[in-house]
């Protein structure tokens, strides 16, 4: 065990009467272990004077002599005498008890002088090694700090590849340790579908061994993913008897796959009451008890990084979250009446598919979702037979061979299944879209027609709508004081972050708090309430602009838009006495500016792919009314979210409708049916608009808002099989070996196209000199069809297209044709947008087309 003090080790010595000095018999070289304590007793004339010296504590003791004859010393170690006798040569130094069982030097003034110096250079070097040591032991413990890492290797031989017992020997085989126990409790999953490799907790100079093995491709700390989080479907014209659910038949025998955090499984919305048996295919399993589990919740599975390492037994898949019951349900809950939150949003309660079956992967504790955990979900849905993936998690954009979510969503892609994802939160921001491959269907979050009302009413008779979905009918409609938190100028009480409003005069007043800050919104409330406050006035920052949010605060309280808050606090300094109250008027249906794109839903451009036009597409993902595992009161087992973690899945729910009725459509022609169908105008039939009320571009909607009554009959698709993705790879500049880890296999790139080559269902130009692109269509509607073009150019930009007409004898018919597009001014670094369009009799098939000029 080495001490904090370090202490240089020297032959010990005995010292005679006669201050000669032999060599101790017990020499040591080692570190001391023991403190040690040496006194120097001078005494003169009957006159005792001590110095003392102490461990840690490199000093000298020095014992002058006015009269070197008389002058005596004594010398002890620990209560011991180890010299004793008198002095006449003058000075005598203590250089003190350098190491553990050797005496303490005494020397001639002239010989310590020597041997201080020399002890000082000894003693710096020392140090300097010491300092080097520590610092060594800390590089040390960091690169030998275990950390689960993702390893893609080479994929074996696909008659091997069935055989999971195989497949975790050969994965076994790359880790760097001797005996196969260490193996099993390093190997965290040994993945068979989602990516040709597994997740292992290893060291750095362990990973740095392994990948001189032959085969290794790749291997890095996994990342941590987050969560991104009634009358929806009604909003998106799903109805009863009609449309896309009669067509589909409530998307029946379809199974769609959740990863998130699990499932409350005894939520009505699951119940499996009047459930077909889930398809024969289906191979996956319950970890519930078995009454759990139904003909509606036909799979739920944990993995549970923590757990599967240790070897104990997984947690249940039990949702003590709330946000993968709330996706789960909205994605395919059943039909459950008499639904609402504290009494508001009242109706009935429904998923997109509420036939679909549905299999849940628990890959989220708390606010963690681990890397590997997710592979693993994947790895499983995939093997279980699941026809649609709903992830609603997220994590910032990365290229796609470093993104396991787009490596094993490709893995997915090629086995048929449908894959939806979250854009993101990170709006209202450019360039923060995420989940951005090609194959993954990117939802972006806009409104729904539907507000829970709270009006903030000021004393000078102005009013501000804003939403809350706690509405106390017991709140008088009296004018109270009206206080601005960060009247006093500090930023933590403009945000009532918690403590901040303990100094602020708020007893018995209505309290204005800004949004943001890293302070929840329910939270702002709690310190009002706590700091004596009778109710609050929410404000947006700008950014946020009119986007609100109805939460169930702890008190009353109004959530209300950046230009309300602005004209709220103006009032409060134009006047000594502001007052102001909040009325409360329940649920308010028929807002004809919906849907208006949330502030949070991120944006694109793709920072990986700038040729591929993201997000694809918006849906409702604002106060959505789903199953919740908890009461928030008594028989109210729903709640209110928001988040593109809530748009996400009603576009699952769209898929599975889809895919039972068009059970051979590809994962491609699924999403392209979506996309071309879009609606690009809002309920008053103006172009949608986004948080600041102005028009929306196409970084912030995509191809549109979802339209499920249209998506049933495109007309037209726009196909990819798995192998297109391949040149289009290829062409973002990847090597062989990083398009080989997505594609889960080798590959030379040979043949290379430029983004905008991919057969996209939209165009994302970046246009210097004239370009021409390439797209083919199928035709899945009438068999004897015929389409013309229409183009909308994007401001400076001319479009042409070969041929201007499409004509169609047959269905899964294809036709290609070539569209330029040219510069028409001379601006540089702009945006613009349109659209390219083909219409026939029946259908209208519409193409979003982004450009950005510059230079050639």
């Amino acid at each position: 065990m080495i001490q904090r003090e370090l202490r240089l080790s020297l032959a010990s010595r005995n010292f005679n009467r006669k201050g000669e000095s032999s060599a101790h018999p017990q020499s040591s070289s080692s570190i001391a272990l023991k403190p040690a304590v040496a006194d120097v007793a001078r005494t003169r004339e009957g006159r005792t004077q001590c110095c003392r010296h102490s461990p840690g504590r490199t000093q000298r003791c020095r014992c002058r002599t006015q009269s070197p004859e008389n002058d005596s010393i004594l010398i002890t170690k620990w209560g011991r005498t180890v010299m004793k006798g008198n002095k006449s040569n003058g000075l005598y130094i203590l250089i003190g008890s350098i190491v553990t069982g050797s005496a303490d030097i005494v020397m001639k003034a002239d010989e310590a002088s020597l041997w201080h110096k020399r002890l000082c250079h000894i003693m710096t070097l020392f140090k300097v090694l010491y300092t080097l040591s520590l610092f060594s032991v800390l590089v040390f413990a960091q690169k030998s700090e275990l950390k689960t890492y993702i390893v893609h290797v080479q994929k074996l031989d696909s008659h091997i590849q069935s055989q999971s017992h195989e497949i975790e020997t050969y994965h076994k085989s790359f880790l760097p340790f001797r005996t196969s126990t260490d193996q099993h409790h390093q190997l965290v999953y040994s993945y068979k579908n989602a990516i040709s490799g597994f997740s292992a907790k290893l060291t750095a100079p362990q990973v740095e061994t392994m990948k001189l093995k032959a085969g290794v491709f790749s291997a890095r700390p996994e990342r941590m993913y987050r969560p991104l989080t009634t009358h929806s479907p009604n909003f998106l014209g799903l109805h009863r008897g009609t449309g896309l659910w009669k067509q589909s038949n409530f998307g029946r025998g379809v199974i769609v796959g959740v990863l998130d955090s699990g499932i409350f499984p005894s939520h009505p919305s699951f119940s499996g009451e009047g459930m077909p048996p889930p398809p024969a295919k289906w191979k996956g399993k319950c970890d519930f008890k078995v009454t759990e589990c139904n003909n509606k919740l036909i799979g739920a599975r944990s993995f549970n990084l923590a757990a599967n390492v240790s070897g104990t037994d997984a947690e249940p898949p039990l949702d003590d979250d709330g946000h993968g019951t709330h996706t789960a349900s909205t994605a395919a809950g059943r039909f459950v009446s008499n639904s609402s939150v504290l009494g508001n949003a009242l109706g009935t309660a429904v998923g997109i598919a509420p036939l679909a079956h549905l299999a849940v992967y628990k890959v989220c504790f708390g606010s963690n979702c681990t890397e590997s955990d997710i592979l693993a979900g994947l790895d499983a849905a995939i093997e279980d037979g699941v026809d649609v993936l709903s992830i609603s998690l997220g994590e910032d954009a990365t290229p796609f061979f470093n993104d396991n979510i787009a490596i094993g969503s490709f893995a997915a892609m090629e086995k048929g299944i449908f894959i939806s994802c979250s854009g993101g939160n990170s709006g209202p921001f450019n360039e923060t879209i995420t989940n951005d491959a090609p194959w993954i269907l990117t939802v972006g979050a806009s409104t729904i027609d539907r507000s829970i009302r709270a009006t903030a009413k000021l004393g000078d008779g102005q009013e501000f709508d804003g939403e809350s979905v706690f509405q106390p009918l017991d709140f008088p409609p009296t004018l109270l004081p009206l206080v601005y938190a960060g009247s006093n100028g500090k930023d933590d009480s403009s945000f009532c972050a918690n403590g901040s409003l303990t100094r602020v005069d708020v007893g018995g007043k209505v309290v204005v708090c800004d949004r943001g800050g890293g302070v929840a919104r329910v939270d702002k409330g709690r310190e009002v309430k706590n700091a004596g406050g009778a109710a609050m006035i929410l404000a947006n920052l700008e950014p946020n602009g009119f986007s609100t949010s109805a939460d169930a605060h702890i008190l009353p309280a109004t959530h209300v838009s950046y230009a309300s808050g602005l004209k709220i606090k103006a009032y409060t300094n134009s006047t000594g006495t502001p007052l102001a109250t909040i009325l409360f008027k329940g649920t308010v249906i028929g807002d004809p500016l919906a849907p208006v794109v949330a502030s949070f839903s991120s944006r694109g451009p793709s920072v990986t792919t700038p040729g591929i036009l993201k997000p694809d597409i918006i849906a409702p993902g604002v106060n959505i009314l789903a199953a919740w595992p908890v009461s928030i009161e008594p028989n109210t087992d729903f709640n209110l979210d928001s988040g593109t973690s809530m748009s996400c899945p009603h576009l699952s729910g769209v898929a599975a409708l889809l895919k039972s009725a068009h059970p051979n459509w590809s994962p491609a022609a699924i999403k392209s049916a979506i996309m071309t169908t879009a609606d690009v105008v809002n309920l008053e039939g103006n172009p949608i608009l986004d948080q600041t009320l102005t028009p929306a571009d196409f970084f912030a909607t995509g191809a549109g808002h979802v339209n499920p009554s249209k998506v049933g009959d495109p007309g037209l698709v726009y196909d990819i099989a798995a192998d297109d993705y391949i040149p289009y790879l290829c062409g973002l500049g990847y090597t062989d070996e990083q398009v080989g880890i997505i594609v889960r296999k080798t590959v030379k790139c040979t043949s290379k196209i430029s983004q905008g080559q991919l057969n996209y269902p939209s165009f994302s130009v970046t246009l210097g000199s004239s370009q021409t692109f390439t797209r083919t269509v199928m035709n899945v509607g009438e068999a004897v069809s015929g389409y013309s073009v229409k183009i909308i150019a994007p401001p400076g930009v001319s479009v042409s297209v070969k041929p201007e007409k499409l004509n169609f004898t047959s269905v899964n018919q294809k036709e290609t044709y070539y569209a330029t597009f040219t510069r028409t001014n001379n601006g540089t670094n702009t945006f613009s947008q349109g659209y390219l369009i083909w219409v026939s009799t029946k259908h209208v098939v519409r193409s979003a087309v982004s450009v950005k000029l510059f230079e050639a």
